[in-house]
């Protein structure tokens, strides 16, 4: 990753995006009247938009903690003060963003997109289900012949 490790844990880096007309493609929560974190007024992504700016440059990641905005500090504002604040940000933002670190030795929550590694459920039950529906349709048409 990119940026430098600040202590405990926490890496930051800048990163810019450019305004889609969807938007930047990501909801946040917390601010100090209503806070993500017990104790803990700071604004995190909460969401990522498939296909949104965001997701198309790959680096935001959902739970990241947004630290500025193009340079301004979103240190103690209301939850709607920084929504309104991304949304006059212009075309081209600058965010600056701290991720707590992975620790080497396993994963402690899950991050990424959604994938377990392994075969996704559906890969499993589609099939399946088309397959009994199949026989159910088959034995169904034999049983009307006889």
């Amino acid at each position: 990753m990119n940026g430098s490790v600040a202590g405990g844990g926490f890496s930051e880096q800048v990163i810019s995006l450019t305004r889609r007309p969807s938007g930047l493609g990501f909801n946040i929560v917390g601010g100090t009247d209503k806070p993500y974190i017990s104790n803990d007024s700071s604004i995190y992504v909460s969401w990522i938009k498939k296909d949104g700016a965001a997701y198309l440059d790959g680096r935001l990641q959902e739970g990241d903690k947004i630290l500025a905005v193009n340079g301004r500090d979103l240190k103690n504002l209301r939850h709607k003060d920084a929504v309104e604040l991304f949304k006059n940000a212009g075309c081209d933002v600058s965010l600056k963003i701290q991720r707590r670190l992975q620790p080497q030795n396993g994963p402690v929550g899950h991050q990424g997109d959604g994938e377990s590694g392994g075969l996704p459920l559906a890969t499993i039950l589609v099939p399946g289900l088309a397959l009994a529906v199949a026989a159910v349709w088959i034995l169904l048409r034999y049983r009307q012949r006889m």
